[in-house]
């Protein structure tokens, strides 16, 4: 994952290496801690035992003071809450990187919640769709 500066996101401080997905939408993308929705919608675009890579674009979202911002550095910290409604599921994790891809998206690595035991962020993992399909 590479920043609109050509610097990796975080990939220094990863745990695991990501495996590049099909994007999977998500919806309602909540901060936690400042109990706000902070976009409808978004996308999971990489994914690892330990968190995911969720892509949002800039006209997503919803607290105007980002749709201004070249950062979302200040989101970095927050718990936050997403559903994928395909799969039924709600997953909730805390930002731990932020980088903006390009002009219209930004890039947010979410590590999942402690409380997530391993075998079912490894089981999820195996269940989410690769490129060109199974």
């Amino acid at each position: 994952m590479t920043g609109s500066d050509g610097d990796s996101m975080g990939a220094e401080k990863r745990v695991a290496p990501r495996t590049e997905l099909e994007p999977i939408k998500v919806s309602a993308f909540t901060s936690l801690d400042h109990l706000t929705l902070l976009a409808r919608h978004g996308e999971i675009v990489e994914a690892s035992k330990t968190g995911f890579c969720l892509h949002v674009r800039r006209k997503d979202l919803l607290p105007k003071q980002f749709r201004d911002v070249l950062s979302i550095s200040p989101l970095e910290g927050d718990r936050v809450m997403l559903t994928l409604a395909d799969m039924g599921l709600e997953i909730s994790g805390t930002i731990k990187r932020t980088s903006r891809v390009n002009k219209d998206v930004f890039a947010i690595g979410i590590d999942f919640s402690e409380d997530a035991p391993e075998y079912w962020r490894e089981c999820l993992l195996d269940l989410l769709p690769r490129p060109g399909g199974f």
